[in-house]
């Protein structure tokens, strides 16, 4: 009977998960401005993604054929992999503890997953071939980094829908205080906005995001030299590929008197258009190391 799970458990199990996929999608920054895919069971552990290539038409003349165009696809492979996180919850815990244990523990998994969920797609920005900005403490961030990373796009015909900015909040500060003029002049529109609101708003027609699941630039998580890879990104530029969305089990150990649990969820990020992202590079100033 070590293996078995008890009958009450079961019944708490139910709105642990429902709590934990809420917090999770709520939480996620990152997974709601990717491509999503969703590969059925049984399908394999990869999904390829077919890049078609940007074409050009000509006009041949009269009584003139038109000459084939090859079209030659690329393809983008995200490949899946479990992500999770076990505790062990003894009955004792349970039984004495004040708090609803199995909602805690459904917030705190659905948290974990979510700053994975992040955490694996911010640091696809530092493979963007455009790039704005540096590491040197003379790059703070600016709105001006978010005008050259949407021309650098633009010039290149990347759609200007479904454009997103996407900051580590210590950056972001910087944008924030330069469009507030330092916090004590607003300027018109955004810089009102920020001022009273803290949230940046739009800018060159980009919703800008903050996320502090992002790595510095030398890979601290969380940040301690100041640097930070952001992007100004197409909807299209990374793929969120799932198998299995968040999912919570339990097993119970008897002799413990405990149930172990587990959650985990099944993905792949992969990049799949370099010249639709731009990473932006900025020091922050109230975290330079």
């Amino acid at each position: 009977m070590a293996n078995s799970t008890t009958t009450t458990l079961n019944d708490l199990i139910s709105p642990m998960v429902a709590e934990a996929l809420f917090v999770a999608n709520e939480r996620s920054i990152m997974r709601g401005l990717v491509r999503n895919y969703t590969l059925p069971a049984n399908s394999g552990k990869t999904i390829q993604v077919p890049i078609y290539p940007t074409v050009s038409a000509t006009a041949p003349g009269e009584n003139a054929d038109f000459s084939s165009t090859t079209i030659s696809t690329s393809v983008a492979n995200l490949t899946v992999l479990e992500n999770g996180i076990m505790t062990t919850l003894t009955d004792y815990a349970m039984n004495v503890s004040e708090s609803d244990v199995v909602r805690d523990l459904g917030k705190l998994f659905g948290e974990a997953i979510a700053r994975k969920i992040d955490t694996d797609l911010t640091a696809l920005f530092g493979g963007f071939t455009n790039t704005v900005g540096g590491a040197a403490t003379s790059n703070v961030m600016s709105a001006d980094f978010i005008f050259q990373a949407v021309a650098k796009l633009r010039a290149t015909g990347v759609p200007a829908t479904d454009l997103a900015c996407v900051l580590h909040p210590n950056v972001a500060y910087d944008l924030k205080k330069g469009l507030t003029n330092t916090f004590a002049n607003p300027n018109p529109g955004v810089g009102n906005e920020a001022l009273v609101s803290g949230y940046v708003g739009s800018i060159a027609g980009v919703p800008v995001y903050e996320t502090s699941n992002m790595a510095d630039s030398s890979g601290n998580l969380p940040g301690t030299t100041g640097d930070y890879k952001g992007a100004v990104f197409h909807k299209d530029a990374l793929g969120l590929a799932m198998l299995q969305d968040l999912k919570i089990e339990t097993q119970r150990d008897a002799s413990l008197r405990a149930t172990e649990i587990v959650a985990t969820a099944v993905y792949g990020v992969g990049e799949l258009h370099d010249s639709y992202g731009c990473e932006i590079e900025a020091d922050s100033s109230i975290q330079d190391a």
